[in-house]
């Protein structure tokens, strides 16, 4: 009975902004992990200079943000997994693309991923005024913003 009540005392001193904030971290590292495997992939497989070339410095951002969020995530005891089952669909989707039709699949999804990134960014600003957050939000939507730009500009070459 002793251990129930203290669950129970654990489970209402969670806050819904801690919830958030979690969220934030698991879904952060889960969209960069997977844009860092596209991007890897699009340095391999892409025909365009041009989409080699964003592909790794996109690898580079997201692999210094995922490094920060992960520093972060287990400084606060949040264990950050692998649970979004679609982001490995995309994945594979690409990989299956034949080499002509690769750059215009991995710009469409990079482009796709790098605006859900900035979607989950913005609205953490709002709901938070966790300092370390923040701090990580103003040092990378900026680039996300950049990437997104070169990446349309790329994408409306294709078409």
């Amino acid at each position: 009975m002793e251990t129930n009540l203290k669950n129970e005392t654990f489970t209402s001193t969670r806050t819904d902004k801690e919830q958030v904030e979690t969220y934030f971290f698991i879904a952060t590292a889960n969209l960069s992990k997977s844009i860092i495997e596209k991007s890897q992939i699009a340095q391999k497989k892409a025909s365009e200079s041009k989409v080699k070339e964003v592909s790794k410095k996109i690898e580079e951002q997201q692999t210094h943000l995922l490094e920060e969020v992960t520093k972060i995530a287990n400084h606060r005891l949040i264990i950050v997994t692998d649970i979004n089952a679609t982001n490995n669909e995309n994945l594979y989707a690409i990989t299956d693309t034949n080499s002509v039709n690769f750059d215009k699949a991995y710009t469409n999804s990079i482009a796709e991923s790098l605006a859900d990134q900035i979607k989950i960014f913005e609205s953490i600003s709002k709901e938070t005024n966790d300092e370390m957050i923040l701090k990580l939000v103003l040092q990378y939507l900026p680039g996300d913003y950049q990437f997104l730009r070169e990446t349309e500009t790329i994408r409306e070459n294709f078409n």
